[in-house]
């Protein structure tokens, strides 16, 4: 049986994993800036149309309808920053 020390070093091995593989990563769409923020996906989407955070439209393959997608760097900015102040 693993020691609770080792048990927490496999955790954090996983959590420098999870964070690495999130950091390659270059947009997010609305639902996952959302879960990485804490933030409720509807105020992301406000957030985005009032252009509070910088994100752009992309296709989103249902038809006529199209998707926010965020940058890592805005996820960045606003990590550091918070939001863009209303226009």
């Amino acid at each position: 049986m693993k020691t609770l020390e080792q048990r927490l070093e496999n955790i954090e091995a996983m959590l420098a994993g999870l964070i690495e593989r999130q950091a390659t990563k270059d947009f997010y769409e609305v639902e996952e800036f959302a879960a990485l923020v804490g933030k409720a996906e509807f105020t992301v989407r406000s957030w985005c149309r009032l252009r509070r955070i910088r994100a752009r439209k992309k296709d989103s393959g249902r038809g006529a309808h199209t998707a926010w997608a965020i940058s890592h760097d805005e996820l960045q900015r606003y990590r550091r920053e918070g939001l863009l102040r209303a226009s």
